[in-house]
């Protein structure tokens, strides 16, 4: 397999491990929780480097239903990404502190709230998008055959109920009152046991990565079948 490829997956999976962590920040702390941000824009950094390509071509070659799907994805993700960067410099208090910020904290924590939740959901459709290459990375990286049919019904048997669950923490969490500021304030139950939270965000994000994941085979078959 192309190792430009690989290095691009690669950087896709630890994205999304990190916006992971960076949603659980009162677990980890402020200092931790801006170090592991820091972290999170040199990789988006690398990851637009290795794709200056796609933005290259966004004007090029004909718009097919799953390339204006993936587009927008692509587009949203850059612009919350953005959007965290500035809100984060401007709310530091440890990496960033040494730049002379002052004023509009308020309009800050607003937008990095907004940013951050739709980060996390836009990041988690972009790997589903990539989900088949990343299945296919792994079965030739370990030297895998054709799944058999009882794994495949497992798999999408894990994959319903984790999608189930998903649906739940999705709505006990709340995640669409922070999507649209409904909600201006993170509630976080301190006494929570971080592994039931962590559970709860991961189960969200194999929602989203389901979603992308089906919505890309629909599109393309019902592309297929004009």
């Amino acid at each position: 397999m192309n190792p430009k490829l690989i290095c691009k997956i690669l950087i896709d999976c630890l994205m999304t491990i990190l916006m992971l962590f960076l949603m659980v920040h009162q677990f980890t702390g402020d200092a931790a929780h801006e170090w592991l941000g820091a972290v999170m824009f040199v990789l988006f950094s690398i990851h637009n480097i290795l794709n200056w390509k796609w933005y290259r071509n966004l004007l090029k070659g004909k718009y097919t239903a799953f390339r204006v799907f993936q587009t927008v994805v692509n587009l949203l993700v850059f612009a919350a990404m953005f959007g965290l960067m500035i809100s984060g410099i401007m709310l530091s208090s440890y990496v960033f502190a040494f730049l002379p910020i002052s004023g509009g904290m308020s309009f800050a924590r607003k937008l990095h709230m907004l940013s951050s939740y739709w980060a996390f959901v836009l990041i988690s459709l972009h790997l589903g998008l990539h989900w088949s290459m990343i299945l296919g990375m792994i079965r030739k990286l370990a030297k895998w055959s054709a799944p058999s049919r009882f794994l495949t019904i497992g798999l999408r048997t894990a994959g319903f109920f984790i999608g189930i669950y998903g649906v739940y923490a999705f709505v006990n969490r709340k995640i669409a009152t922070y999507l649209f500021l409904r909600n201006l304030y993170g509630f976080f139950d301190y006494d929570e046991s971080a592994v039931f939270f962590f559970i709860d965000y991961l189960a969200i994000m194999g929602l989203c990565v389901l979603i992308a994941y089906y919505a890309k085979g629909l599109i393309q078959k019902c592309s297929i079948g004009k």
